[in-house]
């Protein structure tokens, strides 16, 4: 696996090595000591998660303030254009997001560490996503933030408006979001 920094250090970009053949191809999606090392610690992973979603829909931008969850994703099937926005109280890039193309032709993966929050824009047709969560989903500590702040300016590559859900639609701006304190 090569493993790559992203804008923001702490994201990281995950190459595995694909092994192709006549048959198709074969990948190592997840080894914990290697991403261990990437990280500079042990992660511990409670929960899997999927989501299946259509061309134009735009997910997120979600994330936790308590027990913030840090997240290991990939694409199962189509593509996405995925973000991660620094939500973490004391980081000097507090405010600030990466973004990437994940797609099952790419088998590009992405780490998003605790504090930041998520987002991603359906790409193709139909899009699988399949990610490992650090911390157990708690409706109670889920926030949003607007995926079209200005403060934020995300380069969503959009052709028109995206479908979000009625509680993407309520998203704060940044300005308004609770920040989340790590350790």
């Amino acid at each position: 696996m090569i493993i790559t920094p992203q804008s923001l250090p702490d994201v990281l970009l995950i190459q595995p090595e694909v092994h192709r053949d006549a048959r198709g191809c074969f990948l190592e999606t997840y080894r914990q000591s290697v991403l261990d090392a990437a990280v500079g610690r042990e992660l511990r992973f409670v929960q899997d998660n999927q989501s299946e979603s259509h061309r134009h829909v735009l997910r997120g931008l979600h994330y936790q303030t308590l027990e913030p969850q840090g997240k290991l994703l990939h694409v199962t099937e189509g593509e996405i254009y995925d973000v991660a926005v620094d939500m973490r109280q004391d980081s000097p890039t507090f405010g600030q997001w990466a973004a990437q193309r994940l797609s099952s032709d790419n088998h590009l993966q992405l780490w998003i560490p605790e504090g930041f929050a998520h987002g991603f824009l359906v790409m193709s047709e139909r899009a699988v996503v399949s990610y490992k969560t650090t911390a157990y989903y708690q409706a109670g500590s889920q926030q949003c933030v607007r995926w079209d702040d200005p403060e934020l300016a995300v380069a969503w590559p959009l052709a028109g408006i995206p479908l979000l859900s009625a509680a993407d639609q309520r998203g704060l701006p940044l300005s308004q979001a609770p920040k989340v304190r790590i350790g």
